[in-house]
Parts: structure tokens; C-alpha cells; sequence
């Protein structure tokens, strides 16, 4: 359980004298209500001496001895002469108050520090996760599901905050409380006080069972959540294809049995923590009995027995507070595994101890030997190709035959698993993936698109860019027309993904990013494939131009748009099987004919013909 704590406040060690502050000032609230009794006791033995039974136990009986000459030379002094001294009327009046508004000063700036630590620990958390996960490898993004991750990211972050604001200053506080009151009243009543706490241990019992329910519980619980917002998310994204499949009642479905899962594990910690409470209170309600009957069979001064009572209701918040505590403690426990489980993984695209430096200007591409694996299939096996600088190669094949594997791992997305590649006789996995990604621009066919101004998106291309280059790279991608047709120009919002924009202008944006980016290697990803046949023409014209002095790597499956490359590139199976130019190919009658013959571009030119 320690370790888990300091894992947490760890978190908050750059914040470290704010949170010293909210600690130190946590104690001193923790040991007000024991002065407060203190105080109560002397002044109601000072105002009502006559109510002292004769011979009675002094309330000061167990101090030491000057302890005990000072208090009753205090009250003999008050008692003769209290009312010839204004200021000892006053003081006596003050005492009460004075300490009441000490103890809500500070317990306002224990709260009010750890919660400004609490907050800004877990901003520098989630920002911290977040990059974090933005730096794994594709294949993790594989195997995790958004949902999870942003769930992880947001709700399990969430508990954290809690444990580091308000279950530190319970941690701080309320124990401070309970040994401070339990030891005033040990050595001014001893008796008394170990009759009325003899069944404190009896109350530990009731936690101690129900804390391992409530573990499990939690676990489960933040399972369901994290299985939520994996639904939600999906359902959001995809809602076209939800209303255009009438999927509206499946995808509720699916949301009402996975919400119902959580509430018994809910309703199941709900009971585990509620009870605990009133058995609290009635085990505390058994030790006042027995003061009771034992002041009874021998009567007590009344301000011994009035200290004691408020003493005893005084701890009764504190002993809640921490009872719920256990609540959150344990599930706060599962949150953290899941988070620090989440920062403890590796990327397995890693980065060099030293990286080289690259410049991919006038450098050659190499594939030397390249296999890579999705798990247990083998999608690229032995591959050997060499991608000439300022030249365009073509990739071409049937679907799942590697070709867009093949400029994943150019992106280092993912490491080979054997062989090597290089960009001018540099292996990429001796270069920082920041370095290699500026030097390469990318146009795929899935256009990625944000929730900010056409600016902006364009602008991702190289940030920081100038409104004028920004201007520029939109007309090369013959987008500057549309762009200026909407209300607000460049400044226009997009939507999610771009959902405010036709599928031929979102592609003309990423075109006019890639433009901007001005990278010397370029990878298209059927970059034309979302375009009409005229906007097809025009940005083919400024790929061409784009291309010009750029070695490029471009996946095509409608072939007409590559037939003029310098190389292409035919792959089957995970294996290069033909490389040559387009009518050269052709001539041989192999697997490129056949897809020829098949596209659009063989159909048309056997029209032709």
C-alpha cells in the first residue's frame, strides 16, 4: 500500500514546497480540535468552579508536575481575582473562537494547496502519458483500442487527482487528529478514555473484510468504463455508417449491457463502503455506554466528562473520513496500476543511444533483404529493391501483398525483422524518428484531417510556416479556389476529419500539407484516389511538378496514374515478383499485365484498341 502512495506523490516532487505547505498546514489543522478540547476543559473548570466534585481527579492529574503547579495556579489566580482583569475576561472570551477560526484557516490551505498540486501533478501525468503514447509504435496502436486509452488517459488520471487532493489531507490530517485527541485524553483521564476506546479495534474489523471486495470491484468497474468509452467512441466516428445501417438500436444495445455490467460492481462497493459506517458508529455509541454506566457506579467531575463526550464526537469525522478513505485508496490502487502499467511500456520501434545525423537530399533508398510479420504472418519476405534519387517508383499489386507495409517501414512505423533499410547508405534504425519523419512527406489515402481552421491543417505540413507559403501550397494543390469560396476563407472550420469538406477537397489539403512540408522524399498513398476525373488531371499536374527533384514512393492500385514512373515495383504475396517500366511489363505477360487488364486504365485501352 506504501508503495503505491509514494508512487503517487511522487508525481508531485517538481511541486514539492506547495506540497510541503499543504502537509505542514494539514498537521496543524489535525491538531486543533485536541487544543480546542484542551481549551473547552479550562475554561469550563475556570467559569464553574463550584461544579469540581470535592476531591475529585484533577483533569490535569496525569501531567508532570509543573505542568500540573502551573494549570492550578492559573485557575486558582482566575478564580479569585478573574474579574478585576479585563484582559483576562476577554481572553477567556476569545480562546474559543480564536481556535476555531485557526482551524478552518488552515484546514482551508491544507485543502486549498494540495488541491493546486493535485491539479497541475495530474496535467503534467496526462500530458506525460499522452506523449508517451504518441511515441509507441504502430503495432501497439494494433493491439490497444482507442476506448482503452483514452479512458486510461482521462478516468483512470481522474482517481489519481483524487488520491493526491483530497485522500492526502485525510492521510495528514485526520490521523494527526485522532492520536492528538486519544493522547490528550490518555494523560488526563486514563481511565476513562481506555474504557470508551476499547472497541476501537473491534471497528478495524468491518474494513479489513470488506477492503479486498471493494479491490476487485474497483478493478472490474474501470474495466466497464474503459469498454464504454470504446463504444462511444466508435459509435461517434462512425455514426454515418450507424444511421446509414439503421444500427442505432444494435449500438444501443450493446451501450445498455456493457452500462448494466458496472452497476453490480458499483452497487457492490457502494455496500462495501456504507456499511462500515454505521458499524462504526455503533461500536463508538458501545464505548460512550460503557462511560456511562462507569461514571454512574462512580461519579466523575462534570468537565472531565463533558471534555471526554466532545472528544469523542470530535473523532468520530476523522474515523469516517478514513473509513472512506480505505474506499478510495483501493480503487485509486487499481487506477494507478493500470497507469504506471501504461507508462512502463516500451516502444518497440525504439530510438538510438547516438543517432546519425540523415540528409535524405540526393540520397538513395535501399531495401536490403527486408522481411516483416504482422504476428505470425509473413507479409514481406526477403524484399531487395534500390529507389533512386529524384526518381518515382511505383508500387503495385493485389490488396494485402505489402505494399503499403513497405512505406511503413520507410516511416520506421514498425522495424523489420530482418534485413536493413537505408537512405544514403545510413541505416534509418541509427537515426532519431523525428529526423527521419522531417525528411519525408506523406500523401495517403486515408486523409487525416483535425478539428481546426484550413489554415492550421495546412499548416501541420511544417508549423510555424508563413501565411504566404501556406497561400502557395494550397494553390499548387488547386485548393485555393474552394478554400476561398467558404465565409471565412483559410480560417474556416472543418469539422472532425475534415467532415465539413467533400472527399476531393480533404485530399487536395493533405496534397497542399505535403506541398508545404517540402520534404525530398515523398510517399503517395493513392493520393488521387478520392478525386473526380477533372480534379484528377489538374492534381496529377501538380504531383508531377511536386515529384520534380523528389525521390518518391507511390502506391497505386488504379494504374493509369502511374504507367509514366521510372521503376514499378510488382508485388504478390509479400515478395517482389516483377520490376520494369509500364510498357515493358506489359509486353511480358506477367502479373502486372493481368492487373493491368483489370483496372480501369486496361479496360479503357482495350476500348481503344
Amino acid at each position: 500500500m506504501f508503495d503505491f502512495l509514494f508512487k503517487v506523490w511522487g508525481l508531485a516532487k517538481i511541486y514539492r514546497m506547495r506540497l510541503f505547505l499543504g502537509v505542514l498546514t494539514g498537521v496543524l489543522s489535525g491538531l486543533m480540535p485536541m487544543l480546542l478540547m484542551g481549551t473547552i476543559g479550562f475554561v469550563y473548570s475556570v467559569t464553574f468552579p463550584s461544579a469540581q466534585i470535592q476531591n475529585g481527579p484533577s483533569p490535569v492529574s496525569n501531567l508532570p508536575k509543573f505542568a500540573q503547579d502551573w494549570f492550578n495556579t492559573m485557575r486558582t489566580d482566575l478564580e479569585t481575582d478573574a474579574r478585576g482583569h479585563p484582559w483576562v475576561i476577554a481572553s477567556m472570551v476569545a480562546a474559543i473562537p480564536v481556535i476555531m477560526f485557526l482551524r478552518g484557516l488552515f484546514g482551508f490551505l491544507n485543502v486549498y494547496c494540495l488541491q493546486w498540486v493535485a491539479s497541475r501533478s495530474i496535467a503534467d501525468l496526462r500530458t506525460r502519458l499522452f506523449r508517451h503514447l504518441l511515441d509507441l509504435s504502430a503495432s501497439f496502436y494494433n493491439q490497444t483500442s482507442s476506448g482503452q486509452l483514452m479512458a486510461r488517459v482521462v478516468n483512470d488520471t481522474s482517481l489519481l487527482q483524487y488520491l493526491l487532493s483530497t485522500s492526502t489531507a485525510v492521510i495528514v490530517r485526520d490521523p494527526i487528529t485522532l492520536i492528538s485527541i486519544t493522547s490528550y485524553l490518555l494523560l488526563t483521564q486514563f481511565q476513562l478514555t481506555l474504557i470508551t476506546v476499547v472497541v476501537l479495534p473491534v471497528c478495524l474489523v468491518p474494513i479489513i473484510i470488506f477492503n479486498k471486495k471493494i479491490r476487485r470491484s474497483s478493478r472490474e468497474m474501470q474495466a466497464r468504463s474503459a469498454d464504454l468509452t470504446q463504444i462511444m467512441a466508435e459509435s461517434f466516428t462512425g455514426y454515418r455508417m450507424v444511421k446509414a445501417y439503421n444500427l442505432e438500436d444494435i449500438v444501443t444495445a450493446d451501450f445498455r449491457k456493457t452500462a448494466l455490467s458496472s452497476v453490480g460492481h458499483y452497487m457492490r462497493i457502494i455496500r462495501a463502503s456504507n456499511v462500515t459506517g454505521p458499524l462504526i458508529e455503533f461500536f463508538g455509541s458501545c464505548g460512550i455506554a460503557l462511560l456511562v454506566a462507569y461514571v454512574l457506579c462512580k461519579p466523575q467531575p462534570p468537565a472531565n466528562f463533558i471534555q471526554l463526550i466532545g472528544s469523542v464526537f470530535f473523532m468520530y469525522a476523522p474515523l469516517k473520513n478514513l473509513n472512506t478513505l480505505q474506499t478510495s485508496l483501493t480503487q485509486g490502487r487499481a487506477a494507478t496500476e493500470r497507469v504506471f502499467e501504461l507508462l512502463a511500456t516500451s516502444n518497440s520501434v525504439p530510438e538510438p543511444a547516438q543517432p546519425k545525423a540523415l540528409d535524405a537530399a540526393n540520397a538513395d533508398i535501399t531495401f536490403e533483404n527486408v522481411s516483416f510479420n504482422y504476428g505470425d504472418k509473413a507479409v514481406l519476405q526477403g524484399v531487395n529493391l534500390t529507389v533512386k534519387s529524384g526518381r518515382l517508383v511505383a508500387l503495385v499489386g493485389p490488396s494485402g501483398s505489402g505494399k503499403t507495409t513497405l512505406a511503413n517501414l520507410l516511416l520506421r512505423f514498425y522495424d523489420p525483422k530482418e534485413g536493413a533499410i537505408c537512405i544514403g547508405g545510413v541505416d534509418i534504425r541509427d537515426v532519431s524518428t523525428r529526423d527521419l519523419r522531417n525528411q519525408i512527406a506523406v500523401v495517403s489515402q486515408e486523409v487525416i484531417l483535425f478539428n481546426e481552421t484550413i489554415r492550421r491543417n495546412i499548416e501541420l505540413g511544417r508549423p510555424g510556416a508563413s501565411n504566404e507559403d501556406i497561400i502557395a501550397a494550397a494553390r499548387h494543390a488547386y485548393a485555393y479556389d474552394f478554400i476561398m469560396e467558404k465565409p471565412k476563407g483559410f480560417d474556416e472550420l472543418i469539422g472532425e476529419k475534415g467532415v465539413m469538406l467533400s472527399g476531393g477537397q480533404r485530399q487536395r489539403l493533405a496534397i497542399a500539407r505535403a506541398v508545404l512540408r517540402n520534404a525530398p522524399i515523398l510517399v503517395l498513398d493513392e493520393a488521387t484516389s478520392a478525386l473526380d476525373n477533372e480534379s484528377e488531371r489538374i492534381v496529377q499536374a501538380t504531383l508531377d511538378e511536386l515529384m520534380k527533384d523528389r525521390t518518391t514512393l507511390c502506391i497505386a492500385h488504379r494504374l493509369s496514374t502511374i504507367q509514366h514512373a521510372d521503376l514499378i515495383v510488382v508485388f504478390d504475396q509479400g515478395r517482389i515478383v516483377e520490376t520494369g517500366k509500364h510498357e515493358e511489363l506489359i509486353r511480358r505477360g506477367g502479373v502486372y499485365q493481368k492487373l493491368y487488364e483489370l483496372s480501369e486504365g486496361g479496360r479503357l485501352g482495350g476500348e481503344a484498341k
